[in-house]
């Protein structure tokens, strides 16, 4: 992991001095709402539905023991006894009092943590693959590239205040786990014919009420000039962007509208940078810089290769639970003798994504005992535990029952990504977290599940798409109808994972349903595929090949017309157009 340096630890303590300040002067009322609102959003704190939310970044999803315990800390002291894991490598709290968010930076920055530059029309954190550094199929390690990007992009005093907000997503591995073609900009690392490392770049991607998938705007970028490269693609994007139609500023509408003229404009930026600016070619990476980078991701000490085959039966036949766990929570590893193991917070009785603080107190626990002390967190919304030897697998198990982390569902349908919803978010038409819950107890036979397989169910509770339920081969939507709760159903979604194929938002099956109707529609969708699908087909693949029309009709046949609307949402304080 990346270890702060003193002027990095400097950095973060002196910027929650200075919210401090701000905040004092805004209680005061010698700061005025309208002129702090930006400050306290590029720290990480909105206003939502019932209290200020605060969002605080995981660079790259890597996180320590340590710095989860004092998440936890935060959670049980600060908030409701609980946080929720985002998307994109995020965590969120939902009941800070904004009196206290002046403490809670101070505890962050205890720890090498922030809320820096999670919101605001800003370069937003930096995420990758939650296997980086330890997936087998790995081509370059994306970690040091992404510090140093974080190390750029960190109040780049030129992309403070953008049109809208902009996400980077970087990938270094064969399969795409990080969906970086649904990104602002995505990094795809790759290694052309003579070996030598570069990125090919997509740019474009976004969620939303347009939902589109990223242009390649440059197939090889040599890993020296990356940071020039995305500095001409923000400053083309910075001077043409739309700012007058918050719907319409984020650079996907700018790159579909001008298609090759954007690419012009950024090749010609790119070559102004390296041959007009002052110091222009200062960004260009020297080889001494990855390498001081590098260096803080070497594998941990104690990380020795085994020789040894894992064997889950050699002391006898292993419990059929724990072989489930072994095929569904447990992944390979670059390193002989070693696994990632995820730890599933998607269980009954929680919504997608939480964990109390007892919970953290017991991951963070694990990853002392069984993962040199670190943990990742997922694009899925989970935990992973990066340096588990096979010799510990069983031992980890049994931890992992303790504390209600070893679910074995992991790409299954209960394994679902959902925001928040409406029960927090300001911005959100519906509810997320009941409806979640009422399909996990809906499909809570575990012979089911895994006779239904791999599938991937994404729910957003409004348009902004921070479940991504574009990419769900199930997705679910909530909309908003005179006031009433509503839920939009599409099908063959993808996020550009090996399972999934090529980036494609889904589509749409037919007008919305009530809240009470979402279970029997996902059932029926299922009972579609399981009745229809060939040997060897995911749900995916039978989407695909059948198309809307039979999904549409079994859906429409579970309507009913008696379905009662959910009460209309009460008037709440709303930070526009501010979404994950």
């Amino acid at each position: 992991m990346y270890q702060y340096t003193s002027f990095d630890r400097q950095f973060v303590h002196q910027r929650a001095a200075q919210f401090r300040d701000q905040l004092t002067r805004n209680l005061a009322g010698e700061l005025a709402d309208d002129d702090f609102r930006p400050l306290r959003l590029q720290n990480g704190w909105y206003i939502q539905r019932h209290a200020p939310m605060l969002r605080v970044a995981v660079p790259y999803g890597e996180l320590s023991s340590r710095q989860l315990r004092q998440l936890a800390r935060i959670a049980r002291e600060f908030d409701r006894g609980f946080g929720h894991f985002t998307t994109r490598q995020n965590l969120q709290y939902n009941w800070i009092p904004l009196p206290k968010s002046a403490d809670v930076m101070d505890l962050l920055a205890e720890v090498d943590m922030h809320g820096i530059q999670t919101s605001g029309n800003c370069i937003r954190n930096i995420t990758s693959d939650a296997f980086a550094g330890i997936a087998a199929d790995e081509i370059v390690d994306p970690r040091p590239y992404c510090e140093i990007l974080r190390q750029w992009s960190t109040l780049h005093p030129e992309f403070a205040f953008l049109p809208r907000k902009f996400k980077i997503a970087v990938s270094g591995t064969v399969e795409d786990r990080a969906a970086i073609a649904w990104h602002d900009v995505g990094l795809q690392l790759v290694k052309n014919d003579a070996g030598e490392v570069g990125f090919k770049v997509y740019v474009g991607g976004g969620m939303g009420r347009t939902p589109i998938i990223g242009t390649i705007t440059n197939a090889f970028v040599p890993w020296q000039e990356i940071l020039i490269y995305l500095e001409a693609v923000v400053r083309v994007y910075n001077r043409y962007g739309r700012r007058d139609n918050a719907y319409k500023a984020r650079i996907k509408i700018l790159v579909k509208a001008e298609g090759q003229k954007f690419i012009d404009a950024v090749n010609t930026e790119f070559t102004k940078i390296l041959e007009q600016d002052v110091d222009g070619r200062e960004h260009i990476i020297p080889q001494s810089e990855l390498e001081r980078v590098s260096r803080h991701f070497q594998d941990p000490n104690g990380v020795h290769p085994a020789t040894n085959g894992f064997d889950p039966n050699r002391t006898g036949p292993a419990p059929a639970a724990f072989l489930r766990w072994l095929e569904r929570n447990v992944h390979a590893h670059r390193v002989p003798g070693y696994r990632a193991v995820t730890l599933s917070l998607k269980r009954a009785g929680q919504a997608p994504g939480d964990a109390t603080s007892e919970q953290m107190e017991a991951a963070a626990q694990l990853a002392d005992r069984y993962s040199l002390g670190e943990l990742r967190v997922s694009h899925d919304q989970n935990l992973v535990l990066p340096w588990v030897r096979e010799a510990d697998l069983f031992s980890v198990w049994h931890a992992a029952k303790e504390a209600s982390f070893a679910t074995p569902n992991i790409g299954l349908l209960t394994d679902m990504i959902a925001c928040p919803g409406g029960d927090f978010c300001a911005l959100a038409n519906a509810r997320s977290i009941p409806v979640a819950a009422s399909i996990t107890e809906r499909f809570d036979d575990i012979d089911a599940l895994y006779d239904i397989g791999d599938i991937d169910v994404h729910m957003s509770g409004c348009m902004n798409s921070c479940g991504h339920h574009h990419t769900g081969h199930i997705g679910i939507l909530g909309v908003d109808k005179d006031g009433s709760e509503w839920y939009q159903i599409s099908v063959a979604g993808s996020d550009g994972s090996t399972l999934s194929g090529a980036a494609v938002p889904g589509k749409v099956i037919g007008p919305s349903f009530s809240a009470d109707e979402v279970p029997d529609v996902v059932e029926a969708l299922i009972d579609v595929y399981l009745r229809e699908r060939q040997v060897g087909e995911h749900f995916i693949d039978t989407a695909r090949r059948l198309g809307v029309p039979p999904f549409r009709a079994a859906a429409d046949a579970v309507r009913r017309d008696t379905a009662a609307p959910v009460a209309a949402k009460p008037v709440a304080v709303v930070e526009t157009a501010e979404a994950v």
